[in-house]
C-alpha cells in the first residue's frame, strides 16, 4: 500500500480543504458510501507544469499474441494464446504502476490525459455512417492525430509506448480504451466494465476534423455533436463530469486553467461548482473562458456554462450537484457506452464485459 499513500498525500496536499484525506485509506471511503469533496480555495500549484483475422478477434472480444518458452512476448513463437481476463488486468496494472511512477505532469498525474486519449478516440463516432469510434485507433496518424480538438494526446500516447511495447498482444485501441478505465478508476472514480476486441486500422480510417465539442460553442452545437453519436441530453451532461479531472492549455487549446480545486479526484465538483461559485468573463488575451470570481483560479469554457444555462440541460446538471452516487451511476453506464462506440462487437456479448481490480481495492476478488 506504499503507493497508494503516497497518492493518498499528493491528494491531500492539493486539496487543503479535505485534510482528513491524509491519514484515511482511500478504500475506507468506498465501503462507507463516501466520497471526498473537495471544492474550495486552493493556492496556485507550486509545480512549473501548471494545470482529461480482426472479426473473429472482435467477435469473441478477445486478441492473440505469442510467446517465447521464457513467456516474453514475441512474434518469433508459434504459440498462440487467447487472452484472458488476468492478461488485460496485468496491463491495466503496469498503467496504474506507471501512473504511480511518472507523476510529473500537470497536477501530478498522466491519469486525465489518458481520460482525454479515451475520449477522444471514441468520440469521434457517427451513428449514421457507422465510422469513427474506438475501434482503430487512427489518432495514431495525420491528419487525425494534428487535429485541434487533440492537441497535446501526443503526451497520453508516448506514456502507454513502454506498456504496448511489453505487451504486443493488445491493440492500441483496446490499450486506448483500458488505460482511460484505469484512469477513472485509480483517480477514485466508478468501476467502468470493459469489454475488449477493438482493432488497429490504417490512416485511410482517419475521420474528419469537427466530430468532437468546439468549446467556444452553445448547446446547439452540444446536442449536433452529441446527438451524431447517439447520446441524449442527460447523457451530454453526465458525460460532462469528466471536466472535474484534469485542465485545459493555452499552448493547446487556448483556454488554460482547471475546472475544479482537485483536478485528480474524480467527484461531482464540477456540478457543484458551476451552480454554487459566481462566475464571470477572465480579462486576458486568449479565447472567451471564464474564471471563478472569489479565486480566479478555475476556469469553465463557454459549452460547461451552456449547461447551466439550457433549461433542459440544467435539471440534470442540479441532480448530479445534489447526489454524487447518482453522478458515479450515469457516467458510468454513459462512459461504457461511449468507449464502445463503433466496435463491432459480437451480438449478446454485453454481459460479458469485465470489471478491472482497481489497484486500491484490497480485496481479494472482484
Amino acid at each position: 500500500m506504499a503507493s497508494a499513500a503516497r497518492n493518498l498525500t499528493r491528494v491531500a496536499t492539493r486539496t487543503t480543504a479535505r485534510n482528513f484525506l491524509a491519514v484515511a485509506p482511500r478504500q475506507a471511503f468506498r465501503q462507507q458510501g463516501r466520497r471526498f469533496y473537495s471544492s474550495g480555495s486552493e493556492k496556485k500549484s507550486s509545480s512549473p507544469a501548471l494545470l482529461l483475422g480482426a472479426a473473429a478477434a472482435a467477435a469473441g472480444g478477445l486478441g492473440f499474441w505469442y510467446y517465447t518458452s521464457s513467456d516474453a512476448p514475441s512474434a518469433a513463437s508459434a504459440k498462440v494464446i487467447n487472452p484472458t481476463k488476468e492478461d488485460y488486468q496485468r496491463v491495466y496494472n503496469e498503467i496504474a504502476e506507471r501512473l504511480e511512477e511518472k507523476d510529473d505532469y500537470d497536477d501530478g498525474s498522466y491519469g486525465p490525459v489518458l481520460l482525454r486519449l479515451a475520449w477522444h478516440a471514441s468520440g469521434t463516432y457517427d451513428k449514421e455512417t457507422g465510422t469513427g469510434g474506438s475501434n482503430g485507433a487512427t489518432m495514431r496518424f495525420a491528419p487525425e492525430g494534428d487535429h485541434g480538438a487533440n492537441a497535446g494526446l501526443v503526451a497520453a500516447r508516448d506514456f502507454l509506448e513502454p506498456i504496448k511495447a511489453k505487451n504486443p498482444w493488445i491493440s492500441y485501441s483496446d490499450l486506448w480504451i483500458l488505460a482511460g478505465v484505469c484512469a477513472i478508476q485509480e483517480m477514485q472514480g466508478p468501476i467502468i466494465p470493459y469489454r475488449p476486441g477493438r482493432v488497429d486500422r490504417e490512416a485511410s480510417y482517419c475521420t474528419p476534423d469537427g466530430r468532437l465539442p468546439d468549446a467556444s460553442k452553445g448547446a446547439d452545437h452540444l446536442r449536433n455533436i452529441f446527438y451524431r453519436m447517439g447520446f441524449n441530453d442527460q447523457e451530454i451532461v453526465a458525460l460532462s463530469g469528466a471536466h472535474a479531472l484534469g485542465r485545459t492549455h493555452a499552448d493547446r487549446s487556448g483556454y488554460e486553467g482547471p475546472w475544479t480545486f482537485s483536478p485528480t479526484v474524480l467527484t461531482n465538483d464540477f456540478y457543484r461548482l458551476l451552480l454554487e461559485e459566481k462566475w464571470q468573463w477572465k480579462k486576458w488575451n486568449g479565447p472567451k473562458q471564464y474564471e471563478d470570481k472569489s479565486t480566479k483560479s478555475l476556469m469553465m469554457l463557454p459549452t460547461d456554462m451552456v449547461l447551466v444555462q439550457d433549461k433542459k440541460f440544467r435539471p440534470w446538471v442540479e441532480k448530479y450537484a445534489k447526489d454524487n452516487d447518482a453522478f458515479f451511476k450515469d457516467f458510468s453506464d454513459v462512459v461504457t457506452r461511449l468507449f464502445e462506440l463503433g466496435v463491432p462487437f459480437a451480438e449478446g456479448t454485453e454481459n460479458q464485459r469485465w470489471v478491472m481490480k482497481p489497484t486500491w481495492d484490497e480485496s481479494e476478488s472482484k
